[in-house]
């Protein structure tokens, strides 16, 4: 994200400084009519100079700066997205967040969307090991059956009731269970959410929009959907939350997909030990195009030989 755009070495920005430099250099070295300025009328001065060797001799010197500032940002290290822990394998909080709605008790996907979400998170949690994860229901409002813990078996005591009769008001509260999922996770060192819904009531969407916008916090959005309209409208949706959706399946593929995402841990807000990607190997290979010409035999002595 553009807010979170930073260089993880901005001191290297100082070796821009030369490059300035250079910058005057070059245009000292190559006017052709510095000798008759202040001899010579201005408006005469054009007339006395051959434009074609300047900018033979130019453009070499101005692709060798572009190639030093190039390779200054690079050694600066541009950064913007959060790159996973290499040591956070099963070690990673993951929040469990599930609709559970009247719709979820669809009998398209036998026995009922509800049944086999909850058997979806047996599955995946059993897989997970030690790893704390936790469980938040949500209609009409969110709530926390169960905060961050690394028994697995106790959520699923705690899932396999889950049914709309129980909660409080039906609805569709999805951004607040978000944010409840942050605050479980941050309490937890920060982690990744696994959004369990069959879909989402068009006037949450600006609440998740905003909500994405303060959050970093990884999405994965398992869908418990056949093929039917709802799906065209969750994708949409999941793409303005920066979500992939997974959809559930009748083998373990989908777990699969899941299991590797969930291992993988964003940092909670204010760790200073969090990783950054670094975004500047993308100009290598602008910079490698830029200095190629620098390799032509009998080249830079001509160029030289022109200062």
């Amino acid at each position: 994200m553009i807010a979170d755009f930073h260089f993880l070495r901005p001191w290297w920005l100082l070796a821009l400084l030369p490059a300035l430099l250079l910058a005057w250099g070059i245009r000292q070295r190559t006017d052709g009519a510095l000798p008759w300025r202040g001899i010579v009328a201005e408006h005469l001065v054009p007339y006395l100079v051959t434009k074609g060797g300047q900018l033979t001799t130019r453009w070499p010197l101005r692709l060798l700066l572009a190639g030093w500032i190039s390779a200054i940002l690079v050694l600066a290290g541009p950064a913007w997205k959060r790159e996973p822990s290499l040591f956070a394998d099963d070690v990673a909080a993951l929040a469990v967040v599930v609709k559970v709605s009247p719709s979820m008790q669809t009998e398209d996907l036998p026995p009922n969307r509800m049944a086999r979400s909850v058997q979806k998170v047996h599955d995946l949690l059993s897989r997970r090991g030690a790893a704390k994860s936790a469980l938040i229901a949500y209609a009409g409002s969110a709530h926390v059956v169960m905060p961050a813990t690394s028994d697995a078996g106790i959520i699923d005591i705690f899932a396999a009731p889950l049914e709309p009769g129980i909660m409080p008001q039906e609805g569709d509260s999805a951004a607040e269970a978000l944010k409840l999922a942050d605050t479980v996770l941050a309490g937890a060192g920060g982690g990744s959410i696994l959004w369990i819904t069959d879909g989402i009531a068009p006037e949450q969407a600006a609440e998740l929009a905003k909500w994405r916008k303060s959050s970093h916090t990884p999405v994965k959005l398992l869908a418990p959907l056949g093929e039917s309209p709802e799906l065209k409208a969750l994708r949409d949706a999941a793409d303005t939350m920066e979500a992939q959706v997974v959809m559930l399946s009748a083998d373990d593929s989908d777990i699969a997909v899941l299991e590797r995402a969930a291992k993988f841990s964003a940092p909670a807000p204010g760790n200073e030990d969090a990783r950054w990607k670094e975004s500047g190997y993308a100009l290598l290979p602008l910079l490698a195009l830029m200095l190629l010409p620098f390799f032509r035999k009998g080249w830079m002595p001509t160029i030289a030989a022109r200062l």
